[in-house]
């Protein structure tokens, strides 16, 4: 790749891929601070303070700042993660300056009017319903609230009704000028740029963002935890979920790749067995999730009552036996998705803007794909197991939604597992 990177004075980092034969560009500016920056009676804040961003600055009302973006065919976009919030724009090459002027404006100055905060905590009030009534997606909050009990990085992203609506204008404040700092920032571009115009541009428009240290979050403790709740649904939604690898881990790759084997295609051991052999899930995969200081590997399926019983012994077989006999083919596969799913992603700017943008907060500087590449061929079908093998040590975690009276209890599961049960 083709990325050029530069450090401002104020710590700020600029970050430029071009692709040349393209005729528009991403734009970006990401942080270093999401929801896990926040203090518990902050619950939310971070996503509110991303929609409080589009809702007016000193300079633009709401309405002014979608008419500028789309008055050129672009778009304006945002979104807030466990320990990052970013916020992107589309356009044409030769409206990168309109860009990242309007980004620059959104983030600097938002004003936080008392009327648009109001309306919108009532959206986000909305957004958390949507939330609860779709299990498949509420099943992954369950998880992370019982893996991290009573830390940040255990709570939701979007919040709750009551701590949504108990927000103020001040804690915005407070929130944004802790966390949008210069040196914990980076300003990105993919795209039809040209390196020098984006970093003059940058130190221009963001010239007043606060500098110092950033407030980093406090550290994560995995405990593993037991959740489940009945409620009259067709279907039961479960994840089992052990501690995974920090994204900087010697072994990161290594738990990735074990995870792709384990239940990342078709192909892979979970799919084959749960879904092909025995019909006992429609929806069955693996993940690994790496956090700043901790991870999280796991596995979801969705099933049927009458399936309930089944479900979890039949994937902790699968993972024994991926941990103790994964082979040199499931390995090369595995990578083979891995590499193929990181180029495809990099076809698109957006993608890889984004991508340097976690890079250069991640590392302090844009990894190369041929390094990335490098070590995703440097697994070996032995450091694949061992990663396995040292996840499934852990206490477990489990989260379980919809028709859950037959679903293996704690105590037969640790027994299966061969670890320790996991306070209910």
């Amino acid at each position: 790749m083709s990325a050029k990177f530069t450090i401002l004075p104020s710590g700020l980092a600029v970050v430029t891929d071009r692709m040349p034969e393209l005729g528009t560009a991403a734009v970006g500016v990401t942080f270093g601070a999401g929801a896990r920056a926040e203090a518990s009676d902050e619950h939310g804040l971070a996503h509110l303070l991303e929609h409080m961003a589009f809702k007016g600055t000193r300079r633009r009302s709401a309405r002014a700042i979608a008419e500028e973006i789309e008055q050129v065919g672009g778009d304006l976009n945002a979104a807030t993660g466990v320990e990052q919030t970013g916020y992107s724009a589309r356009v044409m090459a030769g409206d990168i300056p309109l860009a990242l002027d309007l980004l620059a404006d959104i983030v600097v100055e938002p004003t936080f009017d008392a009327a648009e905060l109001a309306r919108e905590k009532n959206v986000i009030v909305q957004e958390i319903g949507a939330v609860e009534d779709t299990p498949d997606d509420l099943i992954f909050d369950w998880l992370q609230e019982a893996a991290f009990p009573g830390q940040p990085l255990g709570r939701s992203i979007l919040g709750t009704e009551q701590t949504v609506t108990a927000l103020d204008q001040d804690a915005l404040r407070r929130f944004r000028d802790r966390g949008y700092r210069a040196s914990d920032a980076v300003v990105v571009a993919a795209g039809a740029v040209e390196h020098d115009a984006v970093v003059a541009e940058a130190e221009r428009r963001f010239a007043t963002l606060p500098g110092g240290e950033a407030q980093k979050a406090s550290g994560a403790r995995y405990a593993g935890g037991d959740r489940r709740e009945k409620r009259d649904l067709e279907q039961l939604h479960v994840t089992l979920a052990f501690e995974g690898r920090p994204f900087d881990a010697p072994d990161a790759y290594a738990a990735q790749v074990f995870a792709n084997l384990v239940g990342g295609g078709m192909s892979s051991r979970l799919f084959q067995e749960v879904r092909e052999e025995r019909g006992l899930a429609y929806a069955v995969h693996a993940f690994h999730w790496g956090y700043s200081d901790t991870g999280l590997f796991g596995v979801y399926a969705g099933t049927g009552a009458g399936d309930a019983a089944d479900i979890l012994p039949v994937m902790i077989d699968v993972l024994h036996e991926a941990a103790d006999a994964a082979d040199e083919r499931e390995v090369a596969r595995a990578q083979a998705q891995m590499k193929a799913g990181l180029l495809m992603s990099l076809e698109q700017p957006a993608s890889r803007a984004d991508h340097h943008a976690r890079h250069q907060l991640a590392y302090g500087r844009p990894l190369d794909v041929a390094e990335t590449i490098a070590k995703i061929d440097a697994v070996t079908v032995e450091t694949a197991r061992r990663a396995g093998r040292d996840m499934l040590a852990s206490a477990f975690t489990l989260a379980a939604i919809g028709p859950i009276r037959r679903l293996t209890p704690p105590e037969r599961l640790a027994e299966r597992l061969g670890v320790r049960a996991t306070a209910a």
